[in-house]
């Protein structure tokens, strides 16, 4: 199965029916661009592996869903505007009455490379992805699930840098222990 199955858990006080939807129907898959032309500045432009320079014009200014059209598709992010995706990543921006947060999840949930229409470097199109069904409950338990899910993520997030921190600990214990 390649969405959230209702049937397992249901956050309380909602009771309806999700609806079975394609992507096309409520998220719009926009394409990445070329940025070479741009000036450096302070937005950030993004590929497939997240992060890559600042430039000075911003490609959009809507918080978005990175999704990798070439290379890595199986890692959707979060985009945080204003920013610019090269032509190697889509940035899928939710339409009216469906929340970011709930859609990152989704997005996240499906197994990508399944989708995958290369035979070298792993490739997704606009058409694949919009034609991906999903179930899709009422905007207010949208954002419920999508806030649950990123609190968990803030959560994760958190947990991770203690973890590191200690593994530099560690680290430095280690070497200055066995010099």
């Amino acid at each position: 199965m390649n969405y959230l199955d209702v049937s397992l858990i249901r956050l309380t006080g909602f009771a309806d029916d999700w609806e079975e939807r394609k992507f096309a129907d409520f998220i719009d898959v926009k394409s990445g661009k070329d940025y070479k032309h741009l000036n450096s500045g302070s937005i950030p432009v993004y590929g497939t592996g997240g992060y890559m320079l600042s430039v000075d014009r911003a490609l959009s200014d809507i918080d978005a869903i990175g999704i990798g059209r070439k290379g890595t598709i199986d890692k959707p992010y979060l985009l945080k505007a204003p920013f610019w995706t090269v032509d190697t990543l889509f940035y899928a921006v939710p339409k009216q009455n469906i929340d970011l947060q709930f859609s990152l999840s989704i997005f996240k949930k499906i197994n990508w490379k399944k989708f995958d229409e290369s035979t070298g470097v792993p490739s997704l199109s606009k058409t694949v992805i919009n034609s991906v069904s999903v179930a899709v409950p009422s905007y207010e338990e949208q954002q419920k699930i999508g806030s649950f899910f990123k609190e968990l993520d803030d959560t994760i997030a958190l947990h991770q840098r203690k973890i590191e921190k200690l593994q530099e600990l560690k680290k430095g214990y280690l070497q200055k222990m066995f010099c």
